[in-house]
């Protein structure tokens, strides 16, 4: 009997310790998030925009309250602003209007990190925030704006997006050498919603421009879902925001 219990847990520990393939963890990727787009009803945030040009001493912030409804539409109203007034109007306004535009317009399946849109390929696995995460390079199939060439880090539990970090897979600009971008995610509750985005953009005349954003004090709609505006607890699905 021993040897029998000692032979079943060898086979269920080796199992359980078969890697999965990209294909897997992309179709469970999938599949969470569907669930979780299905469960979510929507929510209230807050987001601080901040540019800093250093060649031309430029600086500006622009606070925004975000509400999101459950088809993913979008909605902001500025709280706050301080700095350039050139910079707030010609580039933190008009990058606020851009996505408000674009959440009206259901374009959210185009931009989505999803096998119609992305080819994946199985890097390896790192462990972020203290999470053990699946690294895959994403390469999309259309030169996009919105589409991101990167990698991904994707839970091992949750199955969600937690880090994005890439380039547009088409320049924004003529006047645009590059742009790399890093989005961060975290838990709250069942969703994984965006906390900080970071943009460098390396511009032929203005030279080196950052843009932070920064994500707080999320109230998720409790129709559906309960959940506490901490870290810990948007669903991953916001690519790049």
């Amino acid at each position: 009997m021993t040897t029998l219990v000692l032979a079943l847990m060898q086979v269920s520990l080796s199992a359980a310790a078969q890697p999965l393939s990209v294909a897997d963890i992309v179709d469970h990727m999938v599949q969470a998030e569907n669930e979780r787009t299905a469960a979510f009803s929507g929510y209230t945030g807050m987001r601080r925009y901040h540019f800093e040009n250093k060649k031309f001493g430029k600086r500006a912030e622009v606070t925004v309250r975000v509400k999101c409804d459950p088809a993913g539409a979008k909605s902001f109203d500025v709280i706050e602003e301080s700095g350039s007034g050139f910079v707030r109007s010609h580039i933190l306004r008009r990058m606020v209007d851009a996505e408000h535009q674009a959440s009206a317009k259901g374009d959210h399946e185009q931009t989505r990190i999803l096998p119609d849109n992305y080819q994946f390929s199985l890097v390896g696995t790192e462990v972020v925030d203290g999470r053990p995460a699946y690294v895959l390079q994403i390469d999309p199939k259309t030169k996009n704006q919105f589409l991101v060439r990167g990698r991904i880090w994707v839970d091992t539990e949750d199955f969600a997006i937690m880090r994005v970090e890439g380039s547009p897979a088409k320049n924004p600009s003529f006047w645009i050498h590059s742009v790399k971008v890093v989005q961060r995610y975290e838990r709250f509750g069942k969703f994984w919603l965006p906390v900080n985005n970071e943009s460098r953009a390396d511009a032929r005349v203005f030279g080196a421009t950052n843009v932070d954003i920064e994500y707080f004090d999320y109230l998720i709609d409790e129709r559906h879902a309960k959940a506490s505006a901490v870290p810990g607890n948007e669903s991953g699905s916001e690519t790049a925001q």
